[in-house]
């Protein structure tokens, strides 16, 4: 039986390469047969007349030497997140104290005063607040990198008193901040953290820069024992916001180092 081709193609010549082969078509050079065991001179010549060199067989690139390799920094652990409670009565500053320190913008839960609460919340003859908060305040502040403090501010009024439960939940101490004018209006605050354990820092806020009584005075009226610190700060300034935090991280450390020992 004749054989049968396509015409599209010519005949290769005895020994040449075929018109429709890899290396006529793309000027490449055909890899020789492992039997081809001719020498150099059986592979056929290239334009200039030089026998073709076959290609040196593929290797694959060693794997990098583990001392050269480069070094891939860890990613940096994020900061221990510590919950505090800024509490006292209403109208004391706690809303001003998370807004010093926040950095972020604080969330905060302020309605307007009206006539219903005359009678019911005196924020001092002092005082011209319009806004009260219904909920909470809500802010953050980085101490470095190890160490993030999210604020919580209570509602002052007795009403709101069931939400003091949730919020206290979890936290690792507060800043009670006190009027020294109104100091009667903190003592539900230091009754109530006397009552959960959280250990407490009491922060006399100095409204216009000066306070009613000196702090030893307000000590004795709020009948709190020496274990408990005791610090004058304004709630407007960032800075003194700050040491205020300190105390009390100070004093929830001396608390956990108690703990342990017992």
């Amino acid at each position: 039986m004749d054989s049968v081709r396509s015409p599209d193609w010519p005949v290769a010549p005895l020994g040449g390469l075929a018109a429709n082969s890899a290396a006529n078509r793309y000027g490449g050079t055909p890899a020789p047969h492992p039997a081809d065991t001719r020498g150099p001179a059986a592979h056929p010549a290239d334009a200039r007349g030089q026998a073709a060199v076959p290609p040196p067989p593929y290797h694959p690139p060693a794997a990098p030497d583990a001392a050269v390799r480069p070094r891939v920094a860890s990613p940096a652990a994020p900061p221990i997140p510590v919950k505090i409670l800024i509490a006292g009565g209403f109208g004391v500053g706690k809303t001003t104290t998370v807004g010093s320190i926040s950095e972020i913008a604080p969330l905060t839960t302020e309605a307007e005063m009206t006539t219903a609460g005359i009678g019911v919340d005196d924020p001092g003859g002092r005082s011209g607040k319009t806004t009260t908060t219904v909920a909470m305040d809500f802010g953050c502040v980085t101490i470095d990198r190890s160490l993030k403090l999210y604020l919580f501010g209570t509602p002052g009024q007795a009403r709101f008193g069931f939400m003091w439960d949730d919020l206290a939940r979890g936290a690792l101490g507060a800043l009670v901040v006190v009027d020294s004018s109104r100091m009667d209006d903190c003592y539900p605050a230091i009754d109530f953290f006397e009552r959960s354990g959280l250990p407490f820092v009491v922060g006399v806020n100095a409204f216009d820069g000066r306070l009613a009584h000196d702090l030893g005075a307000i000590r004795w009226a709020l009948a709190i024992g020496d274990h408990v610190p005791l610090v004058q700060f304004d709630a407007r300034d960032r800075l003194s916001v700050r040491d205020a935090l300190l105390v009390v991280l100070d004093r929830a450390l001396d608390r956990a180092t108690q703990a342990r020992r017992t």
